[in-house]
């Protein structure tokens, strides 16, 4: 497929350097970072809750044992 793309003069001029360097064309270097974010493992909303709460969950202030139950949460 064809297709026509806008890329801003200054990132032009930055990849077509690139491209000379690699030895190789800018439809190349498209190609190589649309299979890059294409082969990305999305990250799950959940997952990422998880990683925060146990970031959190090193932090004195923030342990588990100092967050507030649900109820008290809604009190306030």
């Amino acid at each position: 497929m064809k297709t026509t793309i806008e890329i801003p003069d200054a990132m032009a001029q930055r990849v077509k350097i690139l491209a000379a360097e690699q030895r190789t064309t800018l439809r190349d270097l498209v190609l190589q970072g649309l299979e890059t974010i294409l082969n990305e493992k999305p990250v799950k909303a959940r997952d990422r809750a998880k990683k925060v709460f146990a970031a959190m969950d090193r932090l004195p202030e923030f342990s588990a044992k100092n967050r507030l139950s649900r109820s008290d949460a809604n009190a306030r």
